[in-house]
């Protein structure tokens, strides 16, 4: 008779709990997009309380930003805060561009805060300063009237449709880039790149009449045209949806 070893369990016990928590994350606010000025001051706070920035973890607040910043150099924002002891978990952003450049390095992307948080100052090492609060989650996002275009989108183009639904009615040229926080629909040829989700909505879905795409995503996820060209589907009508971590595409 076969005998279970001590350290053997069954294949139907537990191997993990989900629990919620109320973790203190600190936020770095950005007011400038001056990466040379934020490494000089953040050796400043550091020199001040070295401890209080050790491992500690961070999201980025770029929705402060100003709309004439130009665009950021986010790894490179990134890499700064490392330096100094600040790990970087998740940005906070409204600009559209800040939004593509964290989906493209697959940085979890938080929605703005209306919240007002409090300045947090290092106290010297006396005494272990309080991060500050983290800002309640945004559930439910603001419904917006879908987003609808009419003319086609050529390549180096770039369309959001913030808190709803894109919808093209015409062609999408190679190099163009459509993104939505809800689903997106294309009625013509879609040949560019279709991101749907991009604030974290798994249910958003991409439908394409045309999909010969050279990228689509949800929520993170996404394929590109090297895996897309290999679907037997490619060049069809189909939609686009995902299960867990996988993009599932059938016809419509």
């Amino acid at each position: 008779m076969q005998t279970m070893s001590p350290n053997h369990t069954p294949d139907t016990a537990s191997v993990f709990q989900l629990k919620g928590s109320m973790l203190a994350i600190t936020v770095l606010e950005l007011a400038r997009n001056d990466l040379e000025a934020l490494d000089r001051q953040l050796a400043a706070k550091v020199a001040q309380a070295p401890n209080f920035f050790s491992n500690t973890p961070l999201v980025l607040a770029l929705d402060k930003l100003p709309a004439n910043e130009g665009a950021i150099d986010l790894p490179g924002l990134m890499r700064i805060c490392r330096h100094h002891g600040l790990r970087t978990l998740a940005i906070r952003a409204s600009r559209i561009e800040d939004i593509a450049a964290a989906i493209a390095i697959d940085l979890p992307v938080l929605p703005p805060s209306g919240a007002r948080e409090r300045p947090l100052e290092p106290e010297p090492e006396v005494k272990k300063p309080e991060p500050a609060p983290v800002p309640p989650p945004i559930l439910e996002p603001e419904v917006r009237p879908t987003r609808i275009i009419t003319s086609p989108v050529r390549g180096g183009q770039q369309i959001y449709a913030q808190g709803g639904d894109l919808v093209v009615t015409g062609s999408v040229s190679p190099g163009a880039e459509l993104l939505a926080d809800g689903n997106i629909h294309v009625y013509g040829a879609m040949r560019g790149r279709a991101l749907a989700g991009i604030k974290g909505n798994t249910k958003a879905r991409i439908f394409c009449q045309q999909m010969t795409a050279e990228m689509v995503s949800i929520a993170g996820q996404y394929k590109v045209c090297e895996d897309l060209r290999r679907d037997p589907l490619w060049g069809t009508g189909v939609q686009v949806s995902l299960s867990g971590d996988v993009l599932n595409i059938t016809r419509l």
